[in-house]
């Protein structure tokens, strides 16, 4: 979701973001120096450890990332994405296009300094965007009620079915709206100008604040908050807590409730708000 162009940073964050940054590179570096040897298995990695250590095995790779043309469906309805061509190989000997780009378009992070003085994108440790992933399945509910909201039953149902949700978890709402990508039913606008999409619930967030330990949210649609919510409750929740989310999340009904592990390509433009990502999960 888009809210008008944030203010910039004052000069003393600037501080702020190159601690943040150097804390985040020796998190990292300590984070890899643990690491189990990684070998190939039909082109896949084999071995890839958890922040705990702990070692899985994969064998595919899915792309939760859709294709952003300028034609993308978006919050405000505008269009966000505008290319324009600098030089083409024909004439110059190579191809290049300059982009104008609202940050929160397409399958895209929203950053805690979206709706808060939190970090932004850049500013994110690289081992809080991977972790195992929690696929939420209310597909059901909201094929009958467009409005349809994760709740923490939804969370509590996951659970009792597949374990407790792991610590350092990405927690994905599977609503099945990413079908409706190419449609008005995306947006689903009604005659007053309200969208319909589903999306998390304040109870959910809360829950998975107090008593779970999450890094990041994933929505297969245009917002974190369902579309007709009048306040982004989930928005100012969520990311004022220096948590992340993605929304326009593409194919998560590909992947098994539990067992995969997400990637997130997050953008690391200095001072971002948030910003189009590319999305992975090895299964």
């Amino acid at each position: 979701m888009c809210v008008p162009a944030c203010t910039k940073k004052i000069a003393s964050d600037l501080g702020r973001r190159t601690f943040l940054r150097s804390a985040a590179g020796l998190a990292a570096a300590t984070a890899l120096a643990g690491c189990a040897p990684i070998t190939a298995r039909s082109g896949i990695p084999q071995a890839i450890a958890s922040t705990a250590n702990t070692t899985h095995s994969f064998s595919r790779i899915f792309d939760l990332t859709h294709t952003l043309a300028p034609n993308f469906p978006t919050f405000g309805g505008d269009p966000q994405l505008e290319l324009e061509t600098l030089v083409t190989l024909a004439n110059d000997g190579y191809n290049m296009l300059r982009w104008l780009l609202v940050e929160h378009t397409g399958t895209h992070m929203d950053a805690p300094y979206h709706f808060s003085d939190g970090l932004s994108a850049d500013q994110i440790a690289v081992e809080d965007l991977m972790g195992p992933l929690a696929v939420v399945d209310i597909r059901a509910k909201a094929e009958e009620n467009p409005d349809a909201q994760l709740t923490p039953d939804d969370l509590t149902a996951w659970e009792s079915e597949h374990g407790p949700i792991p610590d350092g978890a990405i927690v994905a709402m599977n609503s099945g709206w990413d079908a409706h990508v190419a449609t008005d039913k995306f947006r689903n606008v009604d005659d007053s100008g309200v969208m319909h999409f589903p999306g998390f619930h304040i109870e959910a967030i809360e829950m998975l604040l107090q008593e779970r330990n999450v890094k990041g949210i994933f929505v297969d649609t245009l917002s974190l908050d369902f579309g007709p919510s009048p306040d982004f409750a989930v928005h100012y929740r969520w990311l004022p807590a220096n948590k992340w989310g993605i929304e326009n999340v593409a194919n998560l009904g590909a992947l098994p409730p539990s067992g995969a592990i997400a990637i997130v390509g997050g953008p690391t433009i200095a001072g971002a708000t948030g910003g189009p990502s590319r999305i992975f999960a090895l299964v």
